[in-house]
């Protein structure tokens, strides 16, 4: 078990701390997301309207059709021109409700181009027109599907796996379907950001309350009610915080203190590492949800040492 956090300066931290007052000033001038609807929500994030910054395409992205349990499933791909050295299967966050694979082109061209490798982000289906276990079923057949064919169409079997926030949840209940169902154990890496582990609620989310920092504790329960229907909550498939973790790959978790979800990230990098599996932990002081795509310095640091362990997870 490792934790790090080397860079994250003094002047850092400061800069953190004044980007997060002013975005708490700007979230309190528009109404939470939970008494929103959600039809308007998506298109204003397609449009770059409200509080939303529209999402910058990239030119190098390729969409593939993939045969799923229930149809077909989009990804979205990115495959660099020369050496590749390893595929990264991504899978975006939104509470399983908002959110679009194409809404990361950014990130993923910098990771084919940082890491030489070829890049499929999965655009499962969302809630509450699909709940559980629709996303994590198109999710299990985009993995089958690369791990099927990453010799044949990329030159490799290294394949690392990971997300934010709802996508946290869904690599990890991924990787543990994958064991379960499949017998594939051999996932390279997991880049795990501020991920969802218990949807029952962690004591870090349930004591949260109101307060509007990207996300809040009835945010978050609107997410859980779009997704879930009358299901357990504690049930494994659910919450992967509750199932057997045993012989998943080495992972690199990723928070802020000021998330709801702390805890989530605390527990199951805890479980991570008693069952066997190598783990670091960073967690970084006075950050929100979501704080690795804010303006700042330590943004830019902890994309690049996620690049970085995405790189190495290729190497082992």
């Amino acid at each position: 078990m490792q934790e790090e956090n080397i860079f994250y300066t003094v002047e850092m931290q400061r800069e953190v701390r004044d980007f997060v007052a002013n975005l708490e000033k700007e979230l309190a001038d528009y109404p939470p997301l939970y008494e929103r609807d959600i039809v308007q929500v998506r298109k204003e994030q397609e449009e770059g309207t409200g509080r939303y910054v529209k999402p910058v395409l990239s030119d190098k992205a390729i969409e593939r059709e993939i045969q799923g349990s229930e149809g077909t499933v989009t990804v979205r791909a990115f495959i660099p021109e020369d050496q590749i050295n390893g595929v990264y299967l991504h899978i975006h966050g939104g509470g399983w409700v908002l959110g679009r694979a194409h809404h990361r082109d950014d990130d993923l061209e910098e990771i084919m181009s940082d890491c030489n490798a070829a890049v499929i982000s999965v655009d499962y289906r969302l809630a509450p027109e699909h709940p559980y276990p629709a996303a994590q079923d198109d999710c299990e057949s985009v993995a089958m599907w690369v791990i099927d064919n990453a010799m044949k169409e990329f030159g490799t079997e290294k394949i690392a796996i990971g997300g934010e926030s709802a996508g946290g949840h869904l690599s990890v209940s991924t990787m543990i379907r994958m064991r379960d169902k499949h017998g594939y154990s051999e996932f390279s890496g997991a880049n795990l950001v501020y991920g969802v582990y218990d949807m029952s609620g962690s004591p870090s989310l349930r004591l949260w309350g109101d307060r509007n920092l990207v996300l809040s504790t009835p945010t978050m329960n609107w997410f859980f009610d779009h997704y879930l229907q009358n299901e357990d909550r504690m049930d494994p498939d659910v919450s992967p915080l509750y199932a057997p973790l045993h012989e998943l790959a080495p992972a690199l978790f990723t928070v802020g203190t000021l998330d709801p979800l702390l805890d989530d990230t605390l527990f199951m990098h805890s479980r991570w590492f008693a069952s066997g599996n190598p783990s670091t932990l960073n967690v970084y002081p006075g950050a929100t949800h979501g704080f690795e795509r804010q303006p700042t310095q330590l943004a830019e640091k902890v994309r690049s040492r996620m690049r970085t362990f995405i790189s190495e997870s290729f190497q082992s």
